[in-house]
């Protein structure tokens, strides 16, 4: 009798802890404007199936953000919960050898869920900076990379360095590469897109003109590679390996957590033979449904596995599209940043504003949309009271939970002043409806003011209207630079001192 008590307190243990600690899938494509989803852009030249189906089946956010306009600050934003303006990048993007932006010891998702039980796992594009043995000029591809995702919490890892054209481009799996980067090629014209190129084969060997990187891992000159890489493979690589991961290589009593970067549809635009012609965007909304449609192979898995219940899957993107599209608005009528203010780069809201769903069947009412302002360093703060830990006060520092929203559909409190952040280093501080942009010192700007209840668009700045509310925004971003945190607790600090963008601010 005791016995049976016993096993049944256990599985009651068992089956409490899998109903509170959901899996977790985290789906980030690579340049996706928000009116590159279909449900959000009734306009939309091209299906998203996948995309459509985790917005009826789940929530979607309408006024969700990145936490900076290209690619290596947002990835360092979504898995730390702090801006990356706070560390020693602040303007630009890594290239692939540098020491990795998130430093030492930081929580990161998957160093916070594992350390509460998870499988966790990244297949796909890092971009945050890792260490290479020997350099450009004297290679041992026998040693381990380090300072990269296995150090920073992820138990499994498949993936490339970086963007494509920023080279040392193999099929790395955990800390080696199977077919290690020998060879060395430069960018060939991709006929099929605009203003685009390729990395294909044929491959070169023997370059003696290796130029080092700088000390952000950016190189010119040609980049190293691996001769089975081939551009096109890298969405369906990287699915396999998530499915097979899944299916093969978890512990199956244990809850999981993915992180799943897509490099699409960042250039080279390159869909599958299979997807060709089947927009009415041209090769980049064939891109885009062949994007989606491997989401939707991981959403057929979960269901085919019976995990889709209490499976969380986020889907977002890392910034707003690519330069190309005003071209493509002008050639296809396909407008990819909605009715939002430019694109990539950005501090107006097409360089920001991003597609963001959550579906989590267990606990989030289907087919709900949430209008409020999300960021995606709240991602951190929203798994931690999903799991019931407090972060310290030297993690997630600009995570502010909505597992409310999740829960209800509503906020229980109003969110703390968001910060945007451009490629170059502009800011912006949004609290509720208003937006005030910064200037960086350049002639070209000057400070804005939006409302963006009444001017989603950003058309007219009202800045001489309400110097009230120019005032009180300053103040709450001076704060949130300064004292190194947006979230309650002790001045964390920031990385460095002042810096010369803070042109508004004096020094500290």
């Amino acid at each position: 009798m005791k016995r049976t008590i016993a096993l049944l307190f256990i599985l009651f243990t068992v089956s409490a802890f899998a109903a509170d600690h959901p899996n977790i899938i985290v789906i980030y494509t690579d340049d996706q404007g928000y009116g590159d989803a279909g449900n959000l852009n009734p306009d939309s030249k091209f299906a998203t199936p996948a995309l459509d189906r985790l917005a009826a089946e789940g929530m979607t956010f309408t006024d969700a953000h990145c936490s900076d306009t290209v690619c290596t600050p947002s990835r360092y934003g979504l898995l730390t919960g702090r801006y990356a303006w706070r560390t020693r990048l602040k303007s630009g993007v890594f290239g692939a050898e540098t020491p990795c932006l998130i430093e030492g010891e930081r929580t990161t998702l998957a160093s916070l869920t594992r350390g509460h039980g998870y499988d966790t796992a990244m297949v796909g594009k890092w971009h945050l900076g890792m260490e290479f043995p020997g350099d450009r000029n004297n290679r041992d591809w026998t040693r381990p990379v380090t300072d990269m995702p296995l150090d920073k919490g992820f138990e499994y890892f498949y993936g490339i360095p970086a963007s494509l054209n920023y080279g040392i481009l193999a099929w790395f799996e955990g800390r080696h590469a199977a077919v290690p980067p020998t060879l060395y090629t430069s960018k060939k014209p991709n006929r099929i897109a605009i203003k685009d190129y390729r990395i294909m084969p044929p491959y070169e060997s023997g370059r003696t003109d290796l130029k080092l990187p700088n000390d952000t891992g950016n190189v010119s000159g040609p980049l190293e590679i691996a001769p089975d890489f081939v551009d096109s493979e890298c969405l369906t690589r990287f699915t396999d390996k998530t499915i097979e991961w899944l299916a093969e290589k978890r512990n199956p009593d244990k809850p999981f957590f993915v992180y799943l970067p897509y490099t699409s549809p960042h250039k080279p635009v390159i869909p599958i033979e299979s997807f060709l012609g089947k927009s009415e965007a041209g090769a980049y909304g064939d891109f885009m449904m062949e994007t989606d449609w491997h989401i939707g192979r991981i959403l057929d898995w979960l269901d085919e596995n019976d995990l889709a219940e209490n499976t969380m899957v986020v889907f977002s993107s890392d910034n707003g599209p690519e330069n190309t599209w005003p071209e493509r608005l002008k050639k296809f009528n396909h407008d990819s940043n909605g009715i939002y203010r430019e694109g990539k780069r950005s501090i107006y809201e097409g360089g920001h504003r991003v597609p963001f769903y959550v579906r989590w069947p267990a606990k989030v009412q289907p087919g709900t949309t949430y209008e409020g302002p999300v960021c995606q360093t709240d991602l951190l703060a929203t798994l931690a009271e999903i799991l019931d830990c407090e972060l310290d006060d030297n993690s997630g520092e600009d995570s502010v939970s909505f597992l409310d929203v999740l829960l209800t559909g509503k906020a229980k409190k109003t969110r703390l002043p968001m910060i945007h952040h451009g490629v170059a280093g502009r800011f912006a501080v949004r609290e509720g409806d208003w937006k005030l942009v910064m200037e960086t010192g350049k002639k070209s700007e000057v400070r804005e003011l939006y409302d963006l209840g009444k001017d989603p668009s950003e058309t007219r700045s009202i800045l001489k209207e309400h110097p009230e509310v120019e005032a009180n925004l300053i103040g709450q971003l001076n704060e949130i630079v300064r004292s190194g945190r947006t979230t309650p607790g002790k001045a964390a600090g920031n990385d460095t001192g002042w810096w010369n963008k803070l042109v508004w601010m004096d020094e500290w």
